[in-house]
């Protein structure tokens, strides 16, 4: 009988057992489970270090605004990005949005009082107060949030964002301030031309399936400074956070292309969230001050 070529290998030493360590099936067993308060803490710290990590972007931001230092190209582009591509979405999505709620509202005031003269007096005093800035917004979060987001993403994962940090150059700078100026003027405009096309849709509704006059429906009583005020300011919110969240969620990417693709749902979310909040927030403020 040959032997054969191969020979078994030799067991492992002990010294060489223990310098390798512990299996890794006993690493995963021996790995506690976090207990619910523990993962409450963690989640609380987590959202703690991800506001100051916002704040100090935003406050960065505003830094570099008032600095002086302005790229006319750069704040050109984007608000061609945020509001020439835009304003198509925006326009189907409000005129959609007035005509189910002057239908609705229609519908339901005929239950209470035949009369419908004021109907269209309410339903501007909404838009012009709140119902224009926040659907707007939460649709300028779903498009311009996802696309700032998933840009800079994109140049973190790339390495790009680490070039513009080689150079002594602050991110922020140089990529989210543009945005932010753009966001800041496209989302006042965008707004308020949402409201005119919810507007219109509603008046087009209100006379077609309630037979209300475009003279009765176009009227302007129940609007006051204070509703201006009130809308002005948070198309203004809106316009500031929309860009620093997203912003910071697309500076926060890690790893591959996968990691693009959470830090722009990390971006819709926390956008559409910040939304709601400066929509309370704002509602509450103008509540207490002008009434």
């Amino acid at each position: 009988m040959h032997s054969s070529d191969k020979s078994p290998p030799a067991p492992a030493s002990a010294g060489e057992r223990a310098s390798a360590g512990p299996p890794e099936s006993e690493l995963r067993e021996a790995a506690p489970e976090l207990s619910g308060v523990a993962a409450l803490g963690a989640a609380a710290l987590s959202l703690f270090r991800s506001g100051r990590e916002l704040y100090s972007v935003f406050v960065r931001t505003l830094y570099y605004c008032a600095r002086g230092r302005r790229e006319p190209g750069a704040v050109l582009l984007q608000m061609y990005e945020i509001g020439n591509k835009s304003i198509f979405f925006l326009t189907v999505v409000m005129g959609f949005i007035g005509m189910i709620m002057v239908f609705q509202a229609g519908q339901q005031t005929k239950r209470v009082i035949p009369d419908l003269t004021m109907l269209g007096a309410n339903y501007l005093e909404l838009l012009v107060r709140d119902l224009a800035a926040s659907i707007g917004a939460l649709m300028l979060a779903t498009r311009v949030g996802a696309g700032i987001a998933a840009e800079i993403g994109s140049m973190v994962v790339t390495e790009q964002v680490d070039a513009l940090r080689m150079s002594a150059a602050d991110p922020v700078d140089y990529l989210i301030k543009p945005r932010f100026i753009a966001s800041l003027l496209m989302t006042t405009c965008l707004i308020v031309w949402s409201a005119a096309v919810a507007f219109t849709a509603g008046m087009i509704t209100a006379y077609s399936m309630f037979d209300v006059s475009p003279e009765t429906f176009v009227n302007v009583s129940l609007v006051d400074a204070s509703d201006l005020a009130t809308g002005l300011a948070k198309c203004v919110a809106y316009g500031a956070a929309i860009p620093v969240v997203s912003g910071h969620s697309g500076l926060s990417t890690f790893g591959g292309s996968e990691g693009v693709g959470w830090a722009t749902t990390r971006a819709v979310v926390n956008s559409s969230l910040a939304v709601i909040v400066l929509n309370m927030l704002i509602s509450a403020a103008a509540f207490l001050i002008f009434h």
